[in-house]
């Protein structure tokens, strides 16, 4: 029992720095590049990135689950993060079946880092982005990225990727859900 607990507060204390290290990246990595304000829209050029995932199919429910799986197999594998965690997610809950809608949950990592199953290492290829922020609960998200696809349309792009967001809190434990920011990224090109 007492190993156990002890090897648990290792894995928070482990978990605590990468995150730390991840959000110290993400702050000096966009540094001169500031966020747009919560509610407005920007196109960006973003430049391409490798990440680790852990993918899913089904129910948004399980994020937690994988968010804290996906941890575990890093820890165990000695894959360190680059930035901040992010989510993707490919299709669209709002126009297909929510049961069947793929998403992942990763972290942007060095391009040498050796990742085995079932964890996978992916790149980000989309450059050209929309960003906007989200600034409250992580289930609300879904109503800034249709905003965002409504001003997509009014100025004449559409969206030809999957959705990432960037979850900007290094510790959300330690904020209100009011307060959670999120950098969402719909990857869009001219109409």
């Amino acid at each position: 029992m007492k190993k156990r607990w002890l090897e648990t507060l290792v894995f928070t204390l482990v978990m605590t720095l990468i995150f730390s290290i991840a959000l110290i990246w993400a702050l000096y990595s966009s540094e001169g590049q500031q966020l747009p304000a919560p509610g407005k829209v920007e196109i960006r050029q973003v430049e391409p990135f490798v990440y680790c995932s852990l993918s899913r199919k089904g129910s948004f429910s399980e994020i937690e689950a994988a968010v804290g799986e996906l941890m575990q197999h890093m820890q165990n594998q000695n894959v360190f993060p680059t930035g901040p965690m992010i989510g993707i997610y490919h299709g669209d809950p709002s126009l297909s079946d929510p049961e069947n809608i793929q998403w992942e949950v990763g972290f942007p990592i060095n391009e040498q880092a050796f990742v085995q199953s079932p964890l996978q290492k992916k790149q980000w290829i989309f450059t050209t982005v929309a960003v906007g922020i989200h600034e409250g609960p992580y289930e609300k998200t879904g109503e800034t990225i249709l905003k965002m696809r409504v001003w997509l349309e009014e100025n004449g792009y559409v969206q030809n990727g999957p959705v990432l967001e960037r979850y900007l809190d290094p510790d959300p434990s330690r904020t209100t859900p009011d307060r959670l920011k999120t950098e969402i990224w719909l990857p869009c090109k001219k109409a």
